[in-house]
């Protein structure tokens, strides 16, 4: 059996899903960068570096070249958000359908991922998956449902979902692409303050009410963008934001609770072989938000926080602070 499937980037997600594909014995072939992963992957069929935990099933395959993906009719594009670009640039031409996994605004530009993606594939060629996913929990085949949003209508749709759902991963239609996005990347923002809460012992109330809170900055947000309100208040946008505002096994609400703790984000950050995507999104995130007039106190705190503007309790002072409103003002 040949591959039909292929996953750029061999990351926690990336192997997760190459694994939940392979489960029923699909061939996938899966691109690393680093060349002795390659190498793990093929000849031990595990993921020491990033998920030493899962057994590989026998029908994943790794690469080093992109060129040997480029027949493939589906790739998965898994690759962190602030590298997508570099890597897309190096795909051979082709026509096939891209599924962005990757949660983030670019930095510098204000892209979102599909804007990026469009530089080299269709809009309708586009899709993005996204949604409440632990890479560890996929990988070990519990049930998982996301949003599969495609720029190409129901027509993608109907060629994309017979190959990627599976029994434990279950996909859901939309042709939102920006709402998916946004809820993608604006919930690991709100994850990181959600860990602030966590570090400084706030308490579950105070956790709760961040999530609503943000949750309304996210819609405001997304609204002005163009997306729908219903997708955001879906499996990608609040199903996401509540799995990654609730758990350590969230990168970003870790990186938050070491925050809350006291230490410095270049402390949190040294070190890690996986991204938080919010680190990276909050600062461009933020800036759009002043541009466009769209109120994200919590994003802007997140923000002043990273860069060592503000301490984590000052953060927290400044919101609660804030002239009280109406909860359901939209401009709040």
């Amino acid at each position: 059996m040949s591959a039909k499937l292929g996953v750029i980037g061999a990351g926690a997600w990336g192997t997760a899903l190459a694994q939940a594909l392979a489960g029923d014995g699909s061939e996938v072939l899966v691109w690393a960068r680093e060349p002795e992963l390659v190498e793990q992957i093929n000849r031990d069929h595990r993921n020491e570096l990033y998920l030493p935990d899962a057994p590989l099933a026998a029908g994943i395959r790794a690469t080093g070249e992109l060129a040997e993906l480029a027949g493939l009719p589906v790739l998965l594009v898994v690759v962190p958000a602030q590298f997508l670009a570099g890597v897309i640039a190096q795909l051979p031409a082709g026509q096939r359908d891209l599924v962005l996994c990757a949660k983030g605004i670019e930095a510098g530009t204000g892209r979102l991922m599909a804007d990026v993606a469009a530089t080299v594939c269709a809009p309708e060629q586009l899709a993005v998956l996204s949604g409440p996913t632990f890479a560890h929990e996929v990988a070990a085949g519990l049930p998982t449902a996301v949003t599969l949003a495609c720029g190409g209508g129901q027509a993608q749709w109907d060629r994309l979902a017979p190959l990627l759902a599976r029994p434990a991963l279950r996909p859901y239609f939309s042709d939102d692409v920006i709402g998916a996005e946004i809820g993608g990347a604006v919930k690991n923002v709100l994850a990181i303050a959600c860990g602030v809460v966590e570090g400084l012992g706030l308490g579950q109330n105070a956790r709760a009410a961040l999530i609503a809170r943000g949750y309304a900055e996210m819609l405001r947000f997304g609204i002005a963008r163009g997306a729908r309100a219903e997708t955001l208040a879906g499996l990608c946008g609040l199903g996401d934001l509540v799995l990654t505002c609730s758990s350590t096994s969230s990168r970003n609400f870790s990186l938050g609770l070491a925050l809350g703790r006291g230490m410095t984000a270049a402390e949190a950050l040294s070190g890690k072989n996986s991204v938080a995507e919010g680190a990276a999104t909050a600062p461009v995130l933020a800036e759009l938000a002043r541009r466009e007039g769209i109120q994200m106190p919590i994003v802007e705190a997140v923000h002043r926080l990273l860069i060592g503007e503000i301490p984590a309790d000052a953060a927290v002072s400044d919101l609660l602070a804030r002239p009280l409103r109406a909860e359901q003002e939209l401009a709040l």
